[in-house]
């Protein structure tokens, strides 16, 4: 018998339709003789339309208010897919976060998880129950306020689950087969993975590959949970995120896949003092503007001692860096600020590259061929990032992807079109 934990997003439980289908599977996966828990997101666009309600009520709802509102949206597909569960003559118990145990910090709307007690949830089990939780949220013991987890939230609950009922596996249902080498939606001749690493994953998922999110790639990879990625549209087999044993070799393709992200914006600090000790002046106000930096580039320094930095981060946090370095621009010495919204961020990532030369001049060439021009690059191990126009970042995903001859002979199917 094996313990496995299934999460199901928001376009899998869209409907009551829908949420009957993923009772059926769930109701196959126990009388296969697994015990099963499943984490839940809530149904739809529920989520999104609940934010729209509270600010329509309010420009800037109260974090606390706001988290409790927010929840209710898991609480109804929980206790929904408990009730189709029983329909089918297998019993189920729903818990909310705080009920099964999902410890957080006191951060209202991106709470960080610290501790996972599932004694209720294991008490189920026992009972021979499928166990439902509820996604997205915890519970803070000091302050006894109820809390959620921010993006990913129910990815990150279910694997935090796994890691604490030490699952055989954990199963993150979505609307596409697997991982692709590339969003289906943009490029749609993109192959699905079979296995990848959790290194590839994190890097991947980093920048902008939305079939996982990173806070869940970071906590499998730490806590050595197996991840198995696939549909709940279909019975075909997903794809396995692992981490390879010390000291493993396998021979990896050079490249693993592309992702795409329009969700950054760039700022140029324009004429800094070319003199030691300026960019720790900068980047210290961006980091106390609680800013998540993600490329940097510095010019050349001018003939006049003076140079451009420019750094590239989520564009809900451009303002408030602006704002901040606008304050202490006399005080730092730079001539202006610059911002750019437009952008768009490929990165190409595979471990195989480690070891092949010739990856970043084939990338090169594929965008000069297209004429894409590149703005930054910024490389890791397993990764190379350029920055360009965001009005051609699709054409510049699908013709690297081309270059790199990760096409497949046909297109991949996405069943419930643009959500997860």
């Amino acid at each position: 018998m094996a313990l496995i934990v299934q999460k199901f997003g928001g376009s899998s439980v869209a409907d009551a339709e829908s949420i009957k289908r993923v009772a059926k599977r769930i109701v196959q996966t126990k009388k296969a003789g697994n015990d099963v828990v499943v984490a839940v997101s809530a149904m739809g666009d529920t989520t999104d339309e609940l934010v729209d309600l509270a600010h329509s009520v309010t420009p800037i709802p109260a974090g606390r208010e706001l988290d409790m509102l927010l929840t209710a949206g898991e609480r109804i597909s929980m206790a929904l897919l408990a009730m189709a569960i029983k329909s089918l003559g297998v019993e189920a118990s729903s818990y909310t976060g705080s009920q099964a145990g999902m410890l957080t910090d006191a951060q209202h709307g991106k709470a960080r998880i610290v501790d996972v007690t599932p004694k209720r949830v294991r008490e189920a089990l026992d009972a021979g129950h499928v166990a439902i939780v509820a996604g997205f949220q915890g519970f803070n013991r000091t302050t006894g306020e109820i809390t959620t987890l921010g993006r990913g939230g129910s990815d990150t609950t279910a694997v935090a689950l796994a890691a604490a009922l030490d699952a055989d596996v954990c199963e993150i249902y979505t609307d596409v087969d697997g991982i692709f080498t590339a969003d289906p939606r943009v490029v749609p001749k993109a192959k699905k993975v079979d296995r990848i690493t959790s290194e590839e994953m994190l890097e991947l998922a980093a920048s902008g590959a939305k079939v996982l999110y990173i806070r869940a790639v970071e906590y499998a990879r730490r806590h050595g949970v197996t991840l198995h990625v696939r549909s709940s549209f279909s019975n075909a087999e997903g794809t396995i995120v692992y981490n390879p044993a010390e000291g493993e070799t396998v021979e990896e393709p050079i490249i693993t896949g592309i992702a795409g992200d329009l969700s950054e914006g760039k700022i140029t600090v324009v004429g800094v003092p070319d003199t030691p000790g300026k960019a720790a002046e900068i980047f210290t106000i961006v980091a106390r503007a609680g800013a998540n930096i993600d490329m940097i580039v510095q010019n050349v320094s001018a003939s006049n001692g003076r140079t451009d930095i420019s750094f590239t981060l989520p564009k809900d946090q451009g303002q408030s860096v602006l704002t901040a370095l606008g304050v202490s621009q006399s005080d730092i010495g730079f001539e202006g600020i610059q911002y750019d919204d437009q952008i768009g961020k490929l990165a190409l990532v595979g471990a195989g590259m480690r070891t092949n030369a010739g990856v970043s001049a084939a990338l090169f060439r594929a965008l000069h061929e297209a004429s894409i021009n590149i703005e930054m690059i910024s490389t890791s191990e397993i990764r190379i990032s350029v920055v360009t126009r965001a009005d051609t970042l699709n054409e510049a995903m699908r013709v690297v992807h081309n270059a790199f001859g990760l096409d497949a002979d046909s297109e991949a199917v996405v069943y419930a079109g643009t959500g997860r």
